[in-house]
């Protein structure tokens, strides 16, 4: 297992760094917060134009036809800018449902639109507060038909297709929906971070298809969300260093009895168990970035892994800057609580913390008793 990227895949990074250093600043992440829109739209067109909504998607339909190796890489400097854009719906979880379940034309139809951002995705599976049990789903598909409401949904607003999760018969099935179509209506919910929207969709007989085999939406659904979730820890990964190195630089310039306050013992202390934190989320992943793109099968586990160390890694590095701030930490006009916001959100993403530890000892004990 190699576990260096290549010179090629450092100048996609070191690329997407220097292009959202320059096009997407925090102020741009504050406004969003602020101002109320769904995400920033020329933004969304310009990493559109760079082709990072079609990394992984075959050239043949539209795509950049890159790699997962690449895509991480993209999704570190995504979470490190705090990028307010859809990303995560469109890229992790939309675009991976269609490219692992769809059918040839649904691939034609959607994944081009999807590659250059003239379409956005998301992903609805959530019905409610609690883990979701898909045996327990309350909205359902006939055929042909969808009825129910999903929430909450991220992105859903902006969205123009939306992957459903949704009861069929006695089993669960993956549903296309077009949002723009009739018996549908979306509300946005009150968010923790408004720079990532969240919103409930109520579906009246709105038109749908399937995507995938009928009674597998189970099973594609938690494969989409494995992927995701190695995606997606990239991203805090990336908001975590950004929030180190802010938190540093803070520190570096504060004096107290003639010395920088980052000279004293207990605030090294501090931003090395950060430090720490970080690497280990890094360590794992390695390893699941190199199960997504050549191990399918030890990306579940991988996927738990890199989830969970992520998730403790930005939400320490959020909390500590805005302590390390000082009393200046906790007030809106510093960025603190943008990463503080984006920490929480995306630790609650796609199930909490604590629900992919429990999918980690599932892993290890099925593994076990094999």
């Amino acid at each position: 297992m190699n576990l260096e990227f290549s010179d090629d895949q450092k100048f996609v990074q070191q690329t997407a760094r220097d292009f959202l250093t320059e096009q997407s600043g925090l102020e741009k992440c504050r406004a969003v917060l602020e101002g109320g829109a769904t995400h920033d739209a020329e933004l969304w067109k310009g990493v559109a134009e760079m082709g990072w909504l079609g990394a992984v998607v075959p050239e043949s339909h539209g795509g950049a036809g890159l790699g997962y190796l690449e895509l991480v890489l993209i999704a570190q400097e995504i979470g490190r800018s705090l990028a307010p854009i859809p990303f995560s719906s469109s890229v992790y979880l939309a675009t991976e449902a269609i490219l692992r379940a769809g059918s040839d034309d649904q691939k034609k139809s959607f994944l081009p639109r999807l590659a250059s951002g003239e379409l956005i995705g998301t992903f609805a599976l959530a019905e409610g507060l609690g883990d979701f049990d898909p045996g327990q789903c309350q909205v359902s598909f006939d055929g042909s038909k969808l009825s129910g409401a999903k929430l909450p949904v991220p992105d859903a607003e902006a969205a123009g297709v939306a992957v459903v999760v949704a009861r069929e018969g006695s089993g669960t099935s993956l549903v296309l929906v077009d949002l723009s179509g009739p018996g549908i209506t979306r509300s946005a919910l009150e968010s923790f971070d408004p720079s990532r929207p969240l919103y409930r969709i109520e579906f009246d007989g709105a038109a749908a298809e399937r995507l995938g085999e009928a009674g597998k939406g189970a099973e594609l659904a938690s494969a989409v969300l494995d992927r995701a979730a190695v995606l997606l820890g990239y991203e805090q990964i990336g908001g975590a260093e950004r929030a180190l190195d802010l938190t540093k630089q803070q520190t570096m310039g504060r004096f107290a009895f003639g010395r920088p306050v980052a000279s004293f013992q207990a605030l090294k202390h501090r931003m090395a168990d950060v430090y720490c934190k970080i690497q280990i989320a890094l360590s794992n992943g390695y390893y699941a970035a190199w199960a997504l793109s050549e191990q399918e099968d030890e990306v579940g586990v991988a996927a738990c892994s890199t989830r969970i160390a992520a998730s403790d890694a930005f939400c320490l590095a959020a909390e500590e800057m805005i302590q390390m701030y000082g009393g200046v930490g906790y007030t809106w006009e510093y960025d603190c609580h943008l990463f503080y916001r984006r920490a929480k959100g995306t630790a609650h993403a796609i199930g909490t913390p604590d629900e992919w530890r429990e999918k980690l000892v599932q892993h290890l004990e099925k593994a076990t008793a094999a």
